[in-house]
């Protein structure tokens, strides 16, 4: 038995540039890794069928660990069946890249159980077709994104913790894309200009996700008491980092809703997984 790590993201900020012909939004944002983690178990099997434990609110089907098994088959060599079972620890339909992230913890495990010889770069083109998050969770590091997520350029960034709250509903992202009000033509930055005020990026799908969702709102209502409370991803979580006046213990014990204290990740603590 195999068991790994699959760690959750954070997006420090989300723009949205502009669109493409074929309905893509382009965007910039920046991944930042977080040790809120699902743990993953392999177990190779004679029979040739993939089952996954732990996951019955997905079709196996539409699953994206089950995805990740079927986009490597064409390049196995030495396939095997495969028993996975997944402990769960981070939030579904939050913003936190759960899914894309056990997507790539697979991808990045069966390329080797399987012995199909992909380098990094390969799997994360592969993962890309599973979801524009997928590749920054292959390569392990924190990004600066562009495009639909998918071009990243590796950065640098301090040791923080955040607070993340997970309010107590689901976000339709197609909900929030399609909706006329989206601000799509978010000026074009730099890192260099996030580094100099951070503050001042936000996240564009925030207005509508407070409106439309009112359990969100009271969520970064409660943060901004605190600190500056920012949206991830297209929700449901919030989430503001931690300064040295907060009393952690008191804002956790008194969220209106399930609440997480969290450290920054320099890379993915699977970024360097060897098969022993």
């Amino acid at each position: 038995m195999i068991r790994v790590p699959s760690p959750a993201k954070l997006n420090l900020f989300l723009h949205i540039t502009g669109r493409r012909d074929n309905g893509y939004h382009e965007l910039q944002s920046i991944f930042q890794l977080i040790d809120l983690t699902d743990w993953l178990k392999f177990i190779q099997t004679d029979n040739l069928t993939i089952s996954i434990d732990g996951l019955s609110s997905v079709d196996l089907e539409q699953n994206l660990i089950y995805k990740a098994t079927q986009i490597l088959k064409p390049f196995a060599t030495k396939p095997t069946g495969l028993k996975i079972a997944i402990e769960k620890n981070i939030p579904m339909g939050a913003g936190l890249g759960g899914g894309s992230s056990n997507a790539a913890t697979t991808l990045i495990v069966v390329n080797q159980l399987w012995q199909c010889g992909l380098n990094i770069e390969q799997l994360a083109e592969l993962g890309l077709k599973l979801g524009a998050d997928v590749p920054i969770f292959v390569h392990g590091r924190n990004a600066w994104a562009e495009g639909i997520g998918e071009h990243l350029t590796f950065i640098d960034l301090d040791q923080k913790q955040y607070i993340v709250l997970k309010p107590d509903c689901f976000i339709s992202t197609q909900l929030l894309f399609s909706q006329k009000t989206l601000t799509r033509d978010t000026k074009p930055t730099k890192f260099c200009a996030y580094q100099l005020t951070p503050f001042n990026f936000g996240n564009n799908f925030e207005p509508l996700a407070r409106s439309l969702y009112p359990k969100v709102n009271e969520a970064m209502q409660y943060l901004d008491q605190f600190g500056i409370a920012k949206l991830t991803g297209t929700g449901a979580c919030v989430f503001t980092e931690v300064t040295s006046d907060m009393n952690i213990d008191e804002i956790l014990a008194h969220s209106p809703c399930k609440a997480y204290l969290v450290n920054s990740l320099n890379e993915s603590p699977l970024r360097h997984f060897k098969v022993i």
